[in-house]
């Protein structure tokens, strides 16, 4: 969030200083370098137009707080893994030390950011600890939500659907919006920069996600009843989409949603509905997770089941393991949860995609629950190995060779346009095609001899008389 955020901030106000700071030398060399440590289209073009001239990357984090009269502050938020609200609640370990860290070093009045995602009321813990360490400056705290989907996120920050900036309603706190509102308006209109007290600005972010996350678990639950009733989800999506008070997005089935923020967010507000007394709305919440949970189980579950009821020493090619097109996120990715189910099923699994790295496919198959979001030191890795039956190779064609089965993961361009012919002849027959965001064309593989399951779509007669499966 960080680096996009400032590298078009610094491209669209050329007179303002920005300074993207971070305790990591290997990512800030990245920054600093030909390769940047995230993928992003788009990015690297705004950062070397700015890299040099207003846009500086740096390890030196104390210095440039000193200097700075604006401070975002984009640390993570993680999940808690273990104590109170294991599970749950959101560790804000890394945004108190960032504060501890702000009032140690700062000798001049400044504006604090929150950019990171935080519980409600988490600016009124961080006014506290600024105010009890001032030694007589004054801080503003302002709630900035950031509202990207990776992907799209430089597109997003250009024109944005809204900026929303919370602060306290005094003269100070308004004050301190209309300086931060005078920066964002150097590209966005004004009347959609929109004001609000602190406790609106970060629940909205909470609220924003949680929303979108629901409509996604929506439209999978009703994937199931499709599969069982003999309807097309794409199909129902579309005539509900055309309702106007409902809208087509975020309605396309999948093997289910992943990311750094819906699952988290979602547990965050989970967790502070219980702790304000609120337990049916907590459990409203949880069924949102618990259907993503459901919808990755039920697609393993379906290849383990349309293959005989057994995946043991078969290949299963995975073409994508990123949550998502155009990035190399893969946190809370589905693609994590299919394959260690599959693994746990003793498959082999071929992994393709085009833009994780294998180092990190294996961390994130052996990596404890929550860990991701934890500095590398802190993450704990699993003892048992996965080497023997995971293997990360370099293209499509190479995964699905001599595989049992392939499952398309995440909704890459390039999958749609891949020889099938080509890959069907060098597949073990039956040669199956499990696709978990509708992106093949299904009429077109089973008439070259696949065996096709599509999220959502009718059976062909072959699934049908397979077990059931939960």
């Amino acid at each position: 969030m960080g680096g996009p955020t400032m590298a078009v901030m610094a491209l669209k106000c050329p007179e303002i200083e920005v300074v993207v700071v971070d305790i990591s030398e290997p990512r800030i060399n990245a920054w600093n370098s030909d390769r940047l440590p995230i993928y992003e289209p788009g990015l690297e073009d705004v950062v070397k137009q700015c890299r040099g001239k207003n846009l500086f990357f740096s390890t030196d984090v104390e210095k440039h707080v000193f200097e700075s009269d604006i401070v975002f502050v984009s640390v993570n938020t993680p999940t808690k893994t273990q104590g109170l609200g294991a599970g749950k609640a959101a560790d804000l370990t890394y945004w108190e030390s960032a504060a501890r860290m702000i009032a140690d070093v700062s000798k001049s009045s400044k504006i604090v950011v929150e950019k990171s995602t935080v519980p409600v009321r988490t600016a009124e813990a961080i006014e506290k600890i600024l105010t009890h360490n001032s030694k007589g400056i004054e801080f503003q705290i302002l709630s900035n939500p950031e509202f990207l989907a990776e992907g799209t996120a430089i597109k997003d920050l250009y024109n944005p659907d809204r900026v929303l900036i919370g602060g306290r309603d005094t003269a100070a706190g308004q004050k301190a919006i209309k300086a931060l509102r005078d920066v964002y308006a150097h590209w966005v209109p004004v009347e959609q920069i929109i004001c609000t007290n602190l406790w609106s600005a970060e629940l909205s972010k909470l609220a924003a996600n949680a929303f979108l996350a629901q409509r996604i678990s929506s439209v999978n639950a009703m994937s199931a009843l499709c599969e069982a009733t003999g309807a097309d989800v794409t199909q129902v999506a579309h005539a509900v989409g055309t309702d106007t008070r409902i809208g087509p997005k975020f309605l396309n089935a999948s093997v289910g949603f992943g990311g750094s923020c819906f699952q988290k967010d979602i547990l965050n507000l989970i967790y502070i509905c219980e702790c304000n007394g609120l337990p049916e709305a907590a459990n409203y919440w949880k069924q949102v997770v618990k259907v993503n949970d459901y919808q990755k189980i039920r697609f393993a579950n379906r290849v383990v089941s349309s293959m005989f009821n057994t995946v043991s020493g078969k290949k299963i090619a995975i073409l994508g393991f990123a949550f998502k097109k155009d990035t190399g996120d893969t946190r809370e990715t589905p693609a994590i949860d299919v394959c260690n189910r599959l693994v746990a099923d003793k498959a082999k699994l071929s992994i393709y995609d085009p833009q994780v790295l294998e180092e990190q496919i294996r961390r994130d198959l052996s990596m404890a629950r929550f860990d991701w979001d934890h500095p590398v030191p802190l993450q704990q890795i699993k003892a048992e190995g996965i080497s023997e039956q995971v293997n990360v190779v370099s293209d499509a064609y190479e995964a699905t060779k001599d595989a049992h089965g392939l499952c398309v993961l995440t909704e890459w361009d390039e999958f749609k346009s891949l020889d099938f012919k080509k890959i069907f002849d060098n597949m073990q027959k039956p040669a199956f095609v499990f696709d978990g965001r509708n992106v093949v064309d299904a009429v077109k593989l089973r008439e070259i001899g696949f065996i096709v399951y599509s999220i959502g779509k009718p059976l062909d007669s072959w699934l049908k008389d397979m077990p059931a499966v939960a």
